[in-house]
């Protein structure tokens, strides 16, 4: 009866269904979301955009690799899951760090360290929830009937992808305007490094 009734959607509807899907699973809040929305949060919208660039792109990556069904048989290879988990965690942690001891943005030198486009790649194609959440999106559209087709599904997925991370990057620069006090930079900066890191411990639960 569903297979009858998906079968039966048309275009648009498998569109919007895509569409709808992928904001409420790779939308959701994760290391990489998290982490995009801390970076503005803690350094402002311009210099956090390579880091940003690095996360959309490398996620765009991780999209690839489910889509061509590599993942399946990376995660076969014994040892392999908890490397990329360790490493992902190791990096949150030191990106977790470097966000709570940013300083406020009024005492902020043009010298300030702050996380690049390769810390971004990297992170995204460690981050385990982004190959759950894409998985999971990216095998719901593939039981209904292929209208869409293979390469409009993913040009759909790589634009919620960019849309997503825009997104939860603004959303951290409004804390930005903030970060100039000194007392609101130094906690909110810890609230978003707490956070980074609890769902990040939160992703790696099975």
């Amino acid at each position: 009866m569903a297979g009858g009734v998906l079968a039966e959607a048309q275009p648009w509807q498998q569109l919007l269904a895509l569409i709808i899907a992928s904001t409420v699973v790779m939308g959701s809040p994760g290391p990489a979301t998290i982490s995009v929305t801390a970076v503005g949060a803690a350094f402002g919208l311009r210099p956090s955009l390579r880091y940003t660039s690095g996360v959309v792109l490398g996620t765009v990556a991780v999209l690839l690799v489910v889509a061509a069904g590599i993942f399946g048989a990376l995660a076969s290879v014994p040892g392999l899951a908890p490397v990329l988990a360790l490493a992902s965690a190791a990096y949150i942690v030191y990106l977790a760090f470097k966000i709570a001891t940013a300083p406020p943005l009024a005492e902020r030198g043009g010298a300030a360290t702050k996380p690049n486009f390769l810390g971004g790649f990297m992170l995204a194609i460690a981050n385990p929830k982004a190959y759950v959440a894409i998985g999971a999106v990216f095998a719901g559209a593939s039981v209904q009937a292929d209208i869409l087709g293979l390469p409009t599904r993913l040009l759909v997925l790589a634009a919620m992808i960019v849309a997503i991370h825009v997104l939860w990057l603004l959303a951290g620069t409004v804390f930005a305007r903030l970060l100039r006090n000194p007392l609101a930079s130094r906690v909110i900066n810890l609230a978003f490094a707490a956070t980074l890191v609890l769902t990040t411990a939160l992703a790696a639960l099975p």
